[in-house]
């Protein structure tokens, strides 16, 4: 039986316009139709002039693993993780999250080493149990210089909701930890003859098996057409060994000048939302809104706030002139684009209707009404 949703007197964001006073109608999980002007159709839902934005896709979000680990070595029960991920994920307006498990880790005993398969057990139960309101789907974030890295990664390699593979490199020493001092904060329990004996040590192991690895994994992608993204670049050099391994996105670009180059290749650049929000980076690296005004910013992930998603495409707007459209796009168009998915992430016809209600709370975006696949979930 055919269902329908009309929602009226909405301020409708497309990816071109902003239609004030239009009505979006919705039929068996699709958009189809965007209107100018209200709505009389019996059953229409007077929305009072709220926004209607398409839902949000989050390519990176490390949120699945803060609630494995609320605390330091601190695990939580893997099955109600998952569940309360994916309850707050669907509050902050991310219909699409690629939860970003990280395979291996540059401390080869870490927690995430040790929640990796847990996490994967209980990310799969609840696909599969169909407990899942938001759309989940994985990005693997490949340690290259975790000795068992290409094993474990090959493991989910025909898991047909792998969507994205990011290449990463946390030695100390390399790309987001050049600064060695930097990596040291991280391991106040550590004598410095005990840090510095784990340095020469990992240093050693990253540059006999990380290269290799790293060559593995792309290859594995490629085999699969599964989009790579390479992660904290640096300088354009290592921007060009990216495109030279046919990777498509730079995730979190530490520098204005990769970021530049990243983008004037054809790579979507990704930068981090809290960043945006907070006003800068908390490890001292480029600003997100010197990207945005540089014109090289293509897509915002959450990274580790689900909520700063959506604060931080209305600072775009609110903040630094970007066109409503535009810079809703880089929560929700444009990071779909990057992974090749071409019905969701936009209010259009034909689009899978995913979509948020979303109030003003002062300055404040809030999301009150969420429908997915023209469904409503919360």
């Amino acid at each position: 039986m055919s269902t329908e949703t009309i929602l009226t007197n909405a301020t409708v964001v497309t990816p071109t316009a902003v239609l004030a006073g239009a009505t979006l109608v919705v039929r068996d999980g699709r958009i189809a139709a965007v209107e100018s002007g209200r709505s009389h159709a019996p059953g229409a839902v007077d929305l009072g002039g709220d926004h209607l934005l398409p839902g949000l896709v989050d390519l990176h979000t490390d949120n699945l693993e803060k609630h494995m680990m609320p605390r330091v070595r601190v695990p939580w029960p893997a099955a109600a993780a998952i569940i309360a991920h994916d309850r707050q994920v669907l509050a902050a307006g991310i219909t699409t999250v690629l939860d970003s498990l990280a395979v291996g880790d540059v401390w080869p005993d870490g927690d995430r080493v040790k929640t990796f398969g847990q996490a994967v057990e209980a990310w799969k139960a609840g696909r599969d149990g169909g407990v899942f309101k938001a759309r989940h789907a994985l990005h693997l974030r490949c340690e290259i210089g975790h000795e068992n890295v290409v094993d474990l990664f090959s493991s989910l390699m025909d898991d047909p909701d792998l969507l994205l593979a990011s290449v990463m490199d946390h030695t100390p020493g390399q790309r987001q930890f050049v600064d060695a001092g930097k990596y040291r904060q991280q391991y106040p329990q550590l004598s410095d003859a005990e840090f510095d004996a784990y340095v020469e040590r990992r240093r050693a192991v990253r540059d006999a098996l990380g290269p290799r690895h790293r060559g593995a994994i792309i290859a594995l992608c490629k085999a699969r057409g599964v989009p790579v993204a390479s992660h904290d670049d640096r300088t354009p050099e290592e921007v060009a060994e990216a495109l030279a391994d046919g990777i498509t996105i730079s995730e979190f670009p530490t520098s204005l000048e990769a970021a530049r180059a990243a983008h004037g290749q054809g790579m979507s650049v990704i930068g981090g939302a809290p960043n945006l929000v907070r006003g800068g980076s908390h490890s001292g690296n480029v600003a997100v809104a010197e990207m945005a005004a540089a014109g090289v910013l293509d897509v915002m992930a959450s990274d580790y706030v689900p909520a700063s998603m959506l604060i931080a495409a209305f600072a775009l707007h609110d903040d630094l002139g970007h066109g409503l459209p535009q810079a809703i796009a880089t929560v929700s168009a444009n990071p779909a684009r990057a992974l090749g998915l071409d019905d969701i992430g936009a209010l259009e016809a034909g689009r899978r209707a995913d979509v948020l209600r979303v109030k003003r709370h002062g300055r404040l975006p809030v999301v009150d009404m969420v429908w997915r696949d023209g469904r409503r979930v919360m």
